[in-house]
């Protein structure tokens, strides 16, 4: 069967659509899916997926709004959790959003101080060069 057309003028699979349930099933699975597994739940590529939120502005912004949901509900609930005593809770919430972080220092100065981080190292690299020279 000889092929109808030149390339581009009709031919090979319909775009896919999305309908109002689909949309709606993409802001309730958006949750818990990426969108590479959302396009496997529907059984396209993800390359399809991004047509169709290219085509149908409408599916990419329930994506963005059911994460969106999502993201504001485990929010409230760690913030909740934090406030309740959860000091896990706590200290996760200031390290992620209020740029807290742990630093710890470690002292490698001599009791007597002779002996400082940098001069050690230098120690370590001149025998270690000393041991290949000599090889």
């Amino acid at each position: 069967m000889a092929k109808r057309g030149r390339q581009g003028e009709g031919g090979g699979r319909p775009p896919v659509v999305f309908d109002e349930a689909k949309i709606a099933q993409v802001e309730a699975l958006a949750a818990v899916l990426s969108k590479p597994q959302m396009a496997d739940y529907f059984g396209i590529s993800e390359t399809t997926l991004r047509e169709v939120e290219k085509r149908q502005p409408e599916v990419s912004e329930a994506y963005q709004k059911g994460r969106g949901k999502a993201i504001a509900g485990v929010g409230s609930n760690l913030i909740a959790q934090a406030r309740a005593g959860n000091v896990s809770a706590a200290i996760f919430y200031l390290k992620t959003q209020a740029g807290w972080r742990e630093k710890s220092e470690l002292d490698l100065t001599s009791t007597d101080g002779s002996m400082t981080p940098k001069d050690s190292s230098d120690a370590i690299l001149k025998a270690i060069s000393r041991k290949y020279d000599s090889e």
